[in-house]
């Protein structure tokens, strides 16, 4: 049954409002994460050998990896499997995620973050995402990408 909310004696009074479960719930099941609605694991697989791929390509980016880019493609999959709904292994194997940290010793300027940015949305694009996921996920890897920026790119002159 509903439960009755009483005025505050803070002076607020939410007009006797009347939180009654009416099996709502049911009607709007809790939403899949992206990793149960993507299908799993081999999904992010897929994108992470599809953003690798661009890597390996990429002028801004390639100097920047090892020479063997199965370290950073495991750690990627694990880091955004867990992120995005999935087991936690990154955490099991390598702690709290520290992205500043651990990016700290890699050269990351506007333009390394620009590049990352352009050949991750490349590798979304053949993903399949519903809109709503790709902008989820697009504004994930913005914000992630500017948070590990560590240098300022040449100063302007003049």
């Amino acid at each position: 049954m509903g439960q009755r909310v009483e005025p505050s004696p803070h002076g607020y009074s939410p007009s006797k409002l009347d939180i009654t479960d009416n099996g709502d719930a049911e009607q709007f099941p809790a939403r899949q994460s992206l990793y149960e609605r993507v299908g799993g694991e081999p999904w992010f697989v897929d994108l992470i050998d599809r953003f690798y791929d661009l890597v390996d390509k990429d002028p801004v980016l390639r100097p920047i990896y090892p020479d063997d880019l199965a370290g950073p493609k495991g750690r990627l999959t694990d880091f955004l499997v867990q992120r995005w709904g999935g087991p936690p292994r990154y955490t099991a194997t390598r702690g709290h995620p520290r992205l500043r940290m651990r990016h700290f010793q890699f050269p990351i300027g506007i333009r390394e973050r620009d590049a990352w940015l352009r050949d991750m949305a490349a590798a979304l694009q053949d993903g399949g995402l519903d809109q709503r996921d790709m902008q989820e996920m697009l504004h994930f890897f913005a914000s992630t990408a500017t948070m590990v920026v560590n240098r300022r790119d040449a100063e302007p002159t003049g």
